[in-house]
């Protein structure tokens, strides 16, 4: 695991190479401008669920460099005593806002913005990356399948299967963000103060001479909160019965219910249509049924639209490693310079339409239908740009004749200073008012942009002036 104080090293080589370049160039004390994003939204989906944000204040609050850093770099080959003197009293005066936890967001828009001397602005590339791309990755994920289970508990069931001890618990609580009842993980549960849920594992009635007496001891110990795993042997032909006979025999005389049953394979679908009628037809119109076996959002869509009677899904592998896409794909591009007290836009060209910039310091806006409260567009507009209140012509980036008038609506600036001058000025939430917030947040976009298949696509526009100065730039560089 990566020790806090050592965060200064979570950091690709390359970095000081260039640091030190700069240092020797004396550009070192430049101030510049870097923007974070992602260029598409996984799984082809219509939106994000931006988080990582409390990770990355973290890692800023403890960049610090030690001497045992300045040795390894020293070993390294750097070895300019007044470049390593320079990084071990470096203490870091960035400016950064970023987009808050839980808020729903699109490609290509700045996530996280940040001013700075090149030096620091440069070596925390890589901790910034991997604070945010990862969180946001998982809760995307988790905020597909809980939307696929309209209404129906999603509990995160992923520790086993996450790629290390980190991931397992930030994969948890992105999970818990964006809008999962809870977890197996135990950690998650103390550090979170997370709904933990667990039931037995099939080893549990193997190791018990018959599937019958396994569940009888289990409901005498654990009368509070019997969930019976029943597909060990026979789903139907034994462990359903079985998980009634206890429910009657040793959970009733003791004033207790039989809390829930768990299927674990088998065709889902059908089991739980049979179980929901065996369940019933014996009272207990009270006991819930939970499955799991390598579950997502898709096959969650599919058996509630098959009629499943499934009350809670428990989603492991697919959402804690994002598995149809493991990887967001954020990167973290300069967009500006000062130059003698001015901004200098910066653009990237590529060949790759995909990986050509927005230049310049820019700000991030939202506007809202003041009768519906939905989300009409995203716009992006430099620093500078004062947005109006009344009307506003946005228009397609792309389709630049795809032009529309905005009238009655409401204007917010989504991304929220978190470092002034080195100085953190942002107050972090609770977990769970963050989950309330993303609900909140994706409340405000209509399903169409929600659904999992072929979503509307959700317009991010760029200011006249901002896409005026792109295309000047482009240009300039044609020439």
């Amino acid at each position: 695991m990566i020790l806090l104080d050592d965060i200064v090293f979570l950091t690709d080589l390359y970095e000081f190479s260039m640091a030190y370049t700069y240092f020797k160039e004396k550009k070192h004390e430049e101030i510049v401008y870097f923007d974070m994003f992602a260029r598409r939204i996984p799984d082809a989906g219509g939106y994000m669920i931006f988080n990582g944000l409390t990770r990355l204040i973290e890692g800023i609050k403890h960049f610090k460099f030690q001497q045992k850093h300045i040795d390894y770099l020293y070993e390294c080959g750097f070895k300019d005593k007044e470049f390593l003197d320079y990084l071990l009293n470096m203490d870091l005066k960035l400016d950064v806002w970023a987009v808050e936890d839980g808020t729903v967001v699109f490609a290509n828009e700045p996530l996280v913005t940040v001013r700075g001397t090149v030096i620091e602005a440069q070596l925390i590339e890589t901790m910034l990356l991997l604070a945010i791309n990862y969180p946001t990755l998982v809760a995307t994920k988790a905020s597909r399948i809980v939307t696929a289970a309209r209404g129906r508990s999603v509990l995160e069931f992923g520790a086993r299967r996450a790629h290390g001890f980190d991931a397992s618990l930030e994969g948890a609580r992105s999970a818990i963000i964006a809008g999962a009842v809870g977890t197996s993980h135990t950690l998650a549960g103390q550090k979170y103060g997370a709904y933990v849920s667990g039931t037995m594992a099939h080893s549990f009635v193997q190791l018990h001479d018959s599937e019958i007496e396994a569940f009888e001891s289990y409901a005498r110990i654990n009368p509070e909160n019997t969930i019976l795993l029943v597909d060990t042997f026979d789903t139907l032909g034994s462990g359903v019965p079985n998980a009634i006979k206890v429910a009657k025999e040793v959970l009733h005389p003791l004033g207790h219910r039989l809390k829930a049953i768990r299927l674990d394979s088998g065709d889902l679908s059908y089991l739980s249509k049979e179980a929901r009628k065996m369940l019933d037809a014996a009272g207990l119109e009270d006991c819930k049924i939970m499955a799991s076996n390598s579950l997502d959002e898709y096959i969650i869509d599919d058996l509630i639209y098959q009629g499943a009677q499934i009350d809670q899904f428990g989603v492991g592998e697919n959402l804690i490693t994002s598995k149809s896409e493991p990887v967001l794909g954020g990167v973290y591009k300069l967009t500006a310079q000062e130059v003698n007290g001015e901004i200098v836009p910066k653009i990237k060209i590529s060949d790759n339409i995909e990986k050509i910039t927005n230049p310049g310091y820019k700000k991030l806006y939202r506007f809202y239908d003041n009768d519906t409260n939905k989300a009409l567009a995203d716009y992006i507009a430099l620093a500078d740009e004062v947005i109006p209140l009344d009307e506003i012509e946005i228009f397609d980036p792309v389709a630049t004749w795809k032009r529309k008038t905005l009238t009655n609506y409401t204007v917010r600036e989504l991304q929220v200073p978190i470092f002034v001058k080195g100085e953190c000025v942002y107050t972090e939430s609770a977990l769970f008012d963050i989950a309330v917030y993303a609900e909140k947040e994706r409340e405000t976009f209509w399903d169409e942009v929600k659904r999992l298949h072929y979503p509307h696509n959700y317009y991010v526009d760029l200011s006249q002036k901002l896409y005026d100065l792109k295309l000047s730039l482009l240009h300039r560089d044609d020439e």
